[in-house]
């Protein structure tokens, strides 16, 4: 639905649980659904300031990540770089400064598209595993659906890749 680029950008560590879960809801929408061509999605891991280039091409940035907001376990929020400003971001993650910082440079260079921030509060970043809690998978779901109302909120569109879709698009 037109030509506008849109990244959808998971963050987070895979190796420690719930700190994955950006990256785990990204590769869920790139399994589960073909997007338009202006959609792209990429894993950003931890790779913080390697992130600027993907970044500076995008007209539209939705990122995925974990993030300790005191509240609710799986719970959902939406932010944005005024949050991001605002807060004081505590160590608690492998990325979650650097990436801060990522954010902060890009703004401070020009290069910062309209950016929205999906998080989900983590139950356990600490444990190494590759595989996500109990409560933060069966939050993936609600997840996926708010990242891909962001999508068609910037000019993306998509479709299950099984057809099986309500009248809202969604899962």
């Amino acid at each position: 639905m037109g030509t506008r680029s849109i990244l959808v950008l998971g963050v987070g560590n895979i190796l420690m649980s719930d700190e994955g879960s950006g990256v785990y809801a990204v590769r869920t929408l790139e399994a589960t659904y073909s997007f338009s061509s202006n959609v792209s999605f990429l894993d950003g891991g931890t790779l913080g300031m390697r992130l600027l280039h993907p970044i500076s091409l995008a007209y539209s940035l939705i990122v995925a990540d974990t993030a300790i907001l005191g509240k609710a376990p799986g719970t959902i929020s939406r932010l944005t770089m005024d949050d991001i400003r605002m807060r004081t971001v505590l160590k608690n993650s492998m990325h979650q400064i650097s990436f801060s910082e990522t954010l902060t440079m890009a703004e401070m260079m020009g290069i910062l598209p309209a950016t929205t921030i999906i998080t989900i509060e983590p139950v356990d970043i600490e444990t190494m595993s590759v595989e996500l809690t109990p409560v933060i998978t069966g939050k993936m779901n609600s997840f996926c659906e708010i990242l891909l109302s962001e999508i068609l909120a910037s000019g993306g569109t998509y479709k299950s890749r099984n057809h099986v879709l309500n009248k809202a698009g969604s899962f």
